[in-house]
């Protein structure tokens, strides 16, 4: 099976994606691509993702994009590394729920609240409110200390790295179970290890 290939930059959403890679032993090949030069918007990368923005994997001739499609993904193709259930798995249905309620929910409602914007019908907006967003992150972090109870899967390294940012910039406060979750997701070495290495690609692009 040839290697998947991660398009990254550094200091983008593509570090969860670059953490993902790390936990699961570094399985992927990296290709920068300079968001500084405009190589995200090259016709050779704009055929693979026609958004323009990374993240993005190329395996086997399948392409995958956003973040946390290409961390199932991975999991999944990886699987013996144990960060995906099984199929017949009845965890599996909370890893789908929560690993896709991190971009489809939480995201939206911190770029309103970080941009002032105020909905007018909350129910036109697919988050709801934040209280709603609020309450379902209690209710996913109540079975254990991580999403599926004791063992992190890929459902972790998504939530915990949106979390994270969402505390970095203001639009989530970090107390409780919150602070908890995300202190013990960016303790593993992987995240540390993550770090490192957005740090040095962005000093080599100037970012």
């Amino acid at each position: 099976m040839a290697k998947p290939v991660l398009y990254y930059c550094p200091r983008t959403r593509a570090d969860t994606t670059m953490w993902m890679n790390v936990e699961l032993g570094e399985v992927c090949d990296i290709e920068i691509i300079n968001l500084k030069s405009g190589a995200h918007k090259s016709p050779d990368f704009v055929k693979i993702n026609p958004m323009g923005k990374v993240p993005a994997l190329v395996h086997d001739g399948v392409v995958v994009t956003e973040s946390a499609a290409i961390c199932a993904y991975l999991a999944d193709a990886f699987a013996d590394k144990g960060f995906s259930p099984a199929l017949t798995d009845p965890k599996r249905g909370a890893w789908y729920r929560w690993i896709l309620f991190a971009p489809s929910c939480i995201e939206p409602m911190m770029l309103d609240k970080l941009g002032g914007v105020k909905r007018e019908n909350a129910m036109s907006a697919g988050y709801g409110t934040e209280e709603d967003v609020l309450k379902s992150i209690d209710v996913m972090l109540s079975d254990g200390p991580y999403i599926l109870g004791d063992k992190v899967s890929a459902a972790d390294i998504v939530m915990g790295s949106l979390l994270n940012f969402a505390i970095m910039f203001g639009a989530i406060e970090k107390k409780g179970k919150i602070a908890d979750y995300v202190d013990r997701m960016t303790a593993r070495p992987a995240f540390a290890k993550t770090q490192e290495i957005s740090a040095k690609h962005a000093a080599d692009l100037g970012l």
